[in-house]
């Protein structure tokens, strides 16, 4: 009975075209993944739908899996990780996106308008205190918060080592903090 043969023999089972292999493995850690899924993404719908899909792209790149490298299940858990995070980075850009479309939008009441000329007269300040920094930093900062990049995103687009990344953000941070002090105090 396969449901009782290591993952080696499951594995080897699915990749012969055995699905009834996947729904052992799925038996197996499909309750870690969704709980992986769920804390990462806070969400249980979301959580159920990275799960499958978790599990889809596993029984899609089976080939992918090297049991020399790890357990099947770090395995799998890793694709969770690396998909949640993606989901939550995406997340992330459309919501920015719809703040940034919303700023547009007409507004009716007095009120209103008046919060969105404060807000577009801190936004122009912002970049003038921006457009102050030199280059480097502005670059990785711009690079990190306007296009949501990670800092090791940063610096594998740049070629610089991930330390001199972390630095030009810090400088430039200090530096947009002394520069805009009258709005932080």
């Amino acid at each position: 009975m396969l449901a009782n043969e290591s993952d080696l023999h499951v594995l080897t089972a699915l990749r012969q075209g055995d699905t009834h292999a996947l729904g052992i493995i799925y038996d197996r850690y499909g309750a870690v993944v969704y709980r992986l899924a769920l804390r990462m993404l806070a969400n249980p719908t979301e959580a159920e739908d990275l799960t499958q899909e978790v599990f889809l792209a596993f029984w899609r790149g089976v080939d992918k899996y090297d049991a020399d490298r790890g357990t099947l299940l770090v395995f799998l858990l890793t694709i969770t990780r690396s998909r949640a995070l993606n989901r939550l980075k995406q997340q992330s850009s459309q919501h920015n996106l719809q703040q940034r479309v919303g700023n547009y939008l007409p507004q009716a009441d007095r009120h209103q308008v008046l919060e969105s000329a404060t807000l577009a007269e801190l936004q122009e300040r912002m970049e003038l205190a921006l457009q102050a920094l030199p280059a480097t930093q502005k670059q990785v900062l711009e690079m990190g918060y306007y296009q949501g990049k990670s800092q090791s995103e940063i610096a594998q687009e740049l070629d610089l080592p991930l330390g001199t990344v972390k630095t030009r953000s810090r400088q430039g941070l200090l530096k947009l903090r002394q520069l805009l002090q009258d709005l932080v105090d």
